[in-house]
Protein backbone atom coordinates (compact mmCIF):
# COMPACT_ATOMS: atom_id res chain seq x y z
CA UNK A 1 0.00 0.00 0.00
CA UNK A 2 1.64 3.71 -1.08
CA UNK A 3 1.66 6.27 1.71
CA UNK A 4 -2.26 7.65 2.58
CA UNK A 5 -3.73 5.75 -0.57
CA UNK A 6 -6.82 7.10 -1.72
CA UNK A 7 -6.65 10.24 0.75
CA UNK A 8 -6.31 13.40 -0.04
CA UNK A 9 -3.95 16.11 1.74
CA UNK A 10 -5.04 19.88 2.02
CA UNK A 11 -4.93 22.62 4.14
CA UNK A 12 -8.86 23.67 5.49
CA UNK A 13 -9.69 27.18 7.49
CA UNK A 14 -11.13 27.32 10.44
CA UNK A 15 -11.83 30.44 12.74
CA UNK A 16 -8.30 29.81 14.87
CA UNK A 17 -6.68 29.57 11.71
CA UNK A 18 -5.71 26.63 8.49
CA UNK A 19 -6.06 23.23 9.44
CA UNK A 20 -3.39 20.42 7.68
CA UNK A 21 -5.35 17.47 7.38
CA UNK A 22 -5.80 14.04 5.26
CA UNK A 23 -8.77 12.56 4.44
CA UNK A 24 -10.69 10.01 2.70
CA UNK A 25 -13.43 7.78 2.15
CA UNK A 26 -17.01 7.27 2.92
CA UNK A 27 -19.47 6.13 5.68
CA UNK A 28 -19.56 7.72 9.46
CA UNK A 29 -17.17 10.49 10.22
CA UNK A 30 -14.07 9.10 12.22
CA UNK A 31 -11.38 11.84 13.51
CA UNK A 32 -7.76 10.60 13.98
CA UNK A 33 -5.77 12.77 15.89
CA UNK A 34 -1.53 12.01 16.19
CA UNK A 35 0.69 12.35 19.10
CA UNK A 36 3.88 13.72 19.59
CA UNK A 37 6.50 14.75 17.98
CA UNK A 38 4.42 13.68 15.31
CA UNK A 39 1.82 14.60 12.37
CA UNK A 40 -1.35 13.28 11.35
CA UNK A 41 1.38 11.07 9.00
CA UNK A 42 1.50 8.67 11.80
CA UNK A 43 -1.75 6.97 10.83
CA UNK A 44 -0.48 6.03 7.31
CA UNK A 45 -0.88 2.39 7.77
CA UNK A 46 -4.02 2.24 9.52
CA UNK A 47 -6.17 5.55 8.45
CA UNK A 48 -6.69 4.12 4.28
CA UNK A 49 -8.04 0.84 5.91
CA UNK A 50 -10.38 2.22 8.25
CA UNK A 51 -11.35 4.85 5.16
CA UNK A 52 -12.96 1.02 3.97
CA UNK A 53 -15.57 1.80 5.82
CA UNK A 54 -15.86 5.45 7.47
CA UNK A 55 -15.02 9.22 6.50
CA UNK A 56 -11.46 9.17 7.75
CA UNK A 57 -10.07 13.03 8.78
CA UNK A 58 -6.70 12.69 10.00
CA UNK A 59 -5.69 16.69 10.89
CA UNK A 60 -2.28 17.94 12.56
CA UNK A 61 -3.11 18.93 15.85
CA UNK A 62 -3.03 22.96 16.87
CA UNK A 63 0.66 23.58 17.08
CA UNK A 64 2.12 20.74 15.06
CA UNK A 65 2.81 19.95 11.33
CA UNK A 66 1.12 22.04 9.14
CA UNK A 67 -1.72 23.82 11.30
CA UNK A 68 -1.46 27.35 13.21
CA UNK A 69 0.87 27.71 15.81
CA UNK A 70 -0.24 30.66 17.98
CA UNK A 71 2.43 32.33 19.91
CA UNK A 72 3.65 31.66 23.26
CA UNK A 73 1.62 33.32 26.70
CA UNK A 74 2.08 33.45 30.00
CA UNK A 75 -1.33 32.08 30.64
CA UNK A 76 -0.92 28.84 27.88
CA UNK A 77 -4.36 29.38 27.21
CA UNK A 78 -4.33 28.97 23.17
CA UNK A 79 -2.49 25.39 23.94
CA UNK A 80 -4.60 24.49 26.41
CA UNK A 81 -6.91 20.93 25.23
CA UNK A 82 -10.14 23.31 25.57
CA UNK A 83 -9.10 25.46 22.52
CA UNK A 84 -7.38 22.70 20.63
CA UNK A 85 -10.69 20.21 21.83
CA UNK A 86 -12.51 22.82 19.72
CA UNK A 87 -10.55 23.02 17.14
CA UNK A 88 -11.44 19.87 16.49
CA UNK A 89 -15.36 20.51 17.05
CA UNK A 90 -14.74 23.53 13.90
CA UNK A 91 -13.27 21.38 11.49
CA UNK A 92 -15.54 19.22 11.72
CA UNK A 93 -18.19 21.04 11.77
CA UNK A 94 -16.45 22.96 8.34
CA UNK A 95 -16.33 19.82 6.91
CA UNK A 96 -19.85 18.82 7.44
CA UNK A 97 -20.15 16.24 10.53
CA UNK A 98 -21.97 17.48 13.85
CA UNK A 99 -21.20 13.98 15.26
CA UNK A 100 -18.17 11.55 15.37
CA UNK A 101 -16.18 8.91 16.12
CA UNK A 102 -12.81 9.89 17.69
CA UNK A 103 -9.51 7.58 17.31
CA UNK A 104 -6.47 9.19 19.27
CA UNK A 105 -2.70 8.87 19.89
CA UNK A 106 -0.62 10.43 22.91
CA UNK A 107 -1.06 14.27 22.77
CA UNK A 108 -4.22 13.64 19.97
CA UNK A 109 -5.82 11.51 23.16
CA UNK A 110 -5.18 14.20 25.89
CA UNK A 111 -6.57 16.69 23.63
CA UNK A 112 -9.81 13.99 22.71
CA UNK A 113 -10.44 13.66 26.51
CA UNK A 114 -11.03 17.02 27.10
CA UNK A 115 -13.83 16.77 23.67
CA UNK A 116 -15.41 14.26 24.95
CA UNK A 117 -15.67 16.02 28.18
CA UNK A 118 -16.69 19.82 26.91
CA UNK A 119 -18.45 18.36 23.68
CA UNK A 120 -20.46 15.40 24.67
CA UNK A 121 -22.86 15.42 21.71
CA UNK A 122 -20.55 15.30 19.50
CA UNK A 123 -18.36 12.45 20.83
CA UNK A 124 -19.80 8.70 19.69
CA UNK A 125 -17.21 6.33 20.40
CA UNK A 126 -13.69 7.50 22.06
CA UNK A 127 -10.70 5.28 21.41
CA UNK A 128 -7.50 6.56 23.44
CA UNK A 129 -4.17 4.91 22.70
CA UNK A 130 -1.29 4.59 25.34
CA UNK A 131 -2.21 7.36 28.11
CA UNK A 132 -4.15 7.92 31.01
CA UNK A 133 -5.61 11.22 31.98
CA UNK A 134 -3.21 13.83 32.66
CA UNK A 135 -4.09 14.64 36.03
CA UNK A 136 -3.33 11.24 36.78
CA UNK A 137 -0.01 11.08 35.58
CA UNK A 138 0.60 14.38 37.72
CA UNK A 139 -0.86 13.29 41.01
CA UNK A 140 0.50 9.88 41.03
CA UNK A 141 4.65 11.20 40.02
CA UNK A 142 6.79 9.22 41.34
CA UNK A 143 10.72 8.88 40.49
CA UNK A 144 10.02 5.86 37.64
CA UNK A 145 6.99 9.04 35.92
CA UNK A 146 9.79 12.19 36.05
CA UNK A 147 12.75 9.82 34.80
CA UNK A 148 10.61 7.95 32.21
CA UNK A 149 8.10 11.30 31.29
CA UNK A 150 11.04 13.25 31.81
CA UNK A 151 10.14 15.17 28.77
CA UNK A 152 6.93 16.66 30.48
CA UNK A 153 9.05 18.78 32.93
CA UNK A 154 11.28 19.78 30.51
CA UNK A 155 9.44 20.51 27.73
CA UNK A 156 7.09 22.65 30.19
CA UNK A 157 10.71 25.07 31.31
CA UNK A 158 9.42 28.61 30.34
CA UNK A 159 9.40 29.97 26.79
CA UNK A 160 11.97 29.81 25.17
CA UNK A 161 14.72 27.83 26.95
CA UNK A 162 13.69 24.33 25.71
CA UNK A 163 12.70 25.66 22.66
CA UNK A 164 16.29 26.53 21.84
CA UNK A 165 18.14 23.68 23.02
CA UNK A 166 16.10 21.30 20.79
CA UNK A 167 16.31 23.95 17.73
CA UNK A 168 20.18 23.70 18.14
CA UNK A 169 19.76 19.89 16.50
CA UNK A 170 16.44 19.00 16.29
CA UNK A 171 17.07 15.79 13.85
CA UNK A 172 19.26 14.29 17.04
CA UNK A 173 16.76 15.75 19.27
CA UNK A 174 14.16 13.72 17.59
CA UNK A 175 16.01 10.30 16.84
CA UNK A 176 16.65 10.50 20.95
CA UNK A 177 13.07 11.08 21.88
CA UNK A 178 11.40 8.32 19.88
CA UNK A 179 14.03 6.48 21.20
CA UNK A 180 13.24 5.73 24.67
CA UNK A 181 12.11 2.01 23.62
CA UNK A 182 14.68 1.47 20.92
CA UNK A 183 14.01 0.90 17.77
CA UNK A 184 16.19 0.76 14.74
CA UNK A 185 16.66 3.78 12.09
CA UNK A 186 14.45 2.41 9.55
CA UNK A 187 10.92 1.80 12.61
CA UNK A 188 9.42 4.96 11.01
CA UNK A 189 8.00 5.42 7.25
CA UNK A 190 10.45 7.33 5.26
CA UNK A 191 7.47 9.50 4.21
CA UNK A 192 6.42 9.86 7.56
CA UNK A 193 9.94 10.53 9.10
CA UNK A 194 10.38 13.44 6.47
CA UNK A 195 6.98 14.87 7.46
CA UNK A 196 7.94 14.59 11.43
CA UNK A 197 11.48 16.00 10.72
CA UNK A 198 10.26 18.75 8.73
CA UNK A 199 8.60 19.87 11.72
CA UNK A 200 11.32 19.03 13.94
CA UNK A 201 13.12 21.40 11.67
CA UNK A 202 10.28 24.48 12.47
CA UNK A 203 10.87 26.54 15.26
CA UNK A 204 6.84 27.32 15.53
CA UNK A 205 6.24 23.84 16.03
CA UNK A 206 8.84 23.03 18.68
CA UNK A 207 6.91 26.02 20.72
CA UNK A 208 3.84 25.08 20.27
CA UNK A 209 4.64 21.68 21.22
CA UNK A 210 6.35 23.19 24.37
CA UNK A 211 3.20 24.99 24.71
CA UNK A 212 1.31 22.32 24.72
CA UNK A 213 3.12 20.61 27.25
CA UNK A 214 3.25 24.02 29.52
CA UNK A 215 -0.36 24.41 29.62
CA UNK A 216 -0.77 20.60 30.79
CA UNK A 217 0.93 21.42 33.70
CA UNK A 218 -0.60 24.75 34.32
CA UNK A 219 -4.60 25.64 32.64
CA UNK A 220 -5.65 22.06 31.74
CA UNK A 221 -5.12 20.70 35.52
CA UNK A 222 -7.40 23.84 36.69
CA UNK A 223 -9.91 21.98 33.83
CA UNK A 224 -9.47 18.48 35.09
CA UNK A 225 -10.00 19.49 38.66
CA UNK A 226 -12.70 21.61 37.96
CA UNK A 227 -14.51 18.94 35.40
CA UNK A 228 -13.71 16.22 38.31
CA UNK A 229 -15.34 18.61 41.20
CA UNK A 230 -18.42 18.90 39.15
CA UNK A 231 -18.44 14.96 38.42
CA UNK A 232 -18.06 15.98 34.50
CA UNK A 233 -17.51 12.77 33.04
CA UNK A 234 -16.86 10.32 29.43
CA UNK A 235 -20.67 10.01 28.29
CA UNK A 236 -19.41 7.55 25.41
CA UNK A 237 -18.30 4.17 25.01
CA UNK A 238 -14.52 4.17 25.75
CA UNK A 239 -11.68 1.89 24.40
CA UNK A 240 -8.43 2.47 26.18
CA UNK A 241 -5.45 0.50 24.52
CA UNK A 242 -1.99 0.63 25.10
CA UNK A 243 1.31 -1.05 23.78
CA UNK A 244 2.97 -3.64 26.70
CA UNK A 245 6.26 -2.99 25.98
CA UNK A 246 5.56 0.89 26.81
CA UNK A 247 4.57 2.58 30.28
CA UNK A 248 1.05 2.99 31.05
CA UNK A 249 0.53 -0.74 31.32
CA UNK A 250 3.93 -1.18 33.86
CA UNK A 251 3.24 1.82 35.71
CA UNK A 252 -0.92 2.03 35.68
CA UNK A 253 -3.86 -0.22 35.90
CA UNK A 254 -5.68 1.87 33.12
CA UNK A 255 -9.14 0.09 32.84
CA UNK A 256 -9.22 0.91 36.51
CA UNK A 257 -8.34 4.16 36.26
CA UNK A 258 -10.70 4.83 33.05
CA UNK A 259 -13.59 3.72 34.86
CA UNK A 260 -13.20 6.70 37.05
CA UNK A 261 -13.87 9.15 34.45
CA UNK A 262 -16.07 7.47 32.50
CA UNK A 263 -20.05 6.98 32.65
CA UNK A 264 -20.16 4.90 29.38
CA UNK A 265 -19.08 1.48 29.06
CA UNK A 266 -15.01 0.84 29.06
CA UNK A 267 -13.31 -1.73 27.21
CA UNK A 268 -9.32 -2.45 26.66
CA UNK A 269 -6.58 -3.78 24.59
CA UNK A 270 -3.32 -4.07 25.22
CA UNK A 271 -1.03 -5.11 22.31
CA UNK A 272 2.33 -6.15 21.59
CA UNK A 273 4.20 -3.14 20.77
CA UNK A 274 5.74 0.01 22.47
CA UNK A 275 4.53 3.55 22.37
CA UNK A 276 3.74 3.98 18.77
CA UNK A 277 1.14 1.31 18.17
CA UNK A 278 -0.20 2.43 15.43
CA UNK A 279 3.04 2.43 12.95
CA UNK A 280 4.42 -0.43 15.03
CA UNK A 281 2.05 -2.84 14.77
CA UNK A 282 -1.33 -1.75 12.42
CA UNK A 283 -3.07 -5.02 11.89
CA UNK A 284 -3.40 -5.28 15.82
CA UNK A 285 -4.43 -1.80 16.00
CA UNK A 286 -6.88 -2.46 13.43
CA UNK A 287 -8.22 -5.21 15.23
CA UNK A 288 -8.80 -3.83 18.48
CA UNK A 289 -10.18 -0.70 16.46
CA UNK A 290 -12.37 -2.04 13.73
CA UNK A 291 -15.24 -3.75 16.18
CA UNK A 292 -14.95 -1.39 18.69
CA UNK A 293 -15.89 1.18 16.44
CA UNK A 294 -18.57 -0.84 14.21
CA UNK A 295 -20.27 -1.34 17.69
Amino acid sequence: MTFFEGMTLETVEIGAGPMRLRHGGSGPPLLMLHGNPQTHAMWHAVAPRLAEQYTVICPDLRGYGGSHKPPATADHAPYAKRAMAQDMVDLMAVLGHDRFRVVAHDRGARVSHRLAIDHPERVEKLALLDIVPTIEHFERADMAFAMGYYHWFWFAQPHPFPETVISAAPEAWFRAHTNREPKDDGFFHPDALADYLAAARDPAMIRGMCEDYRAAATIDLEHDRASREAGDRIRCPLLAMWGTKGKIGQWYDPVAIWKRYCDGPVASEAIDTGHYLAEEDPDATLAALVPFLAG
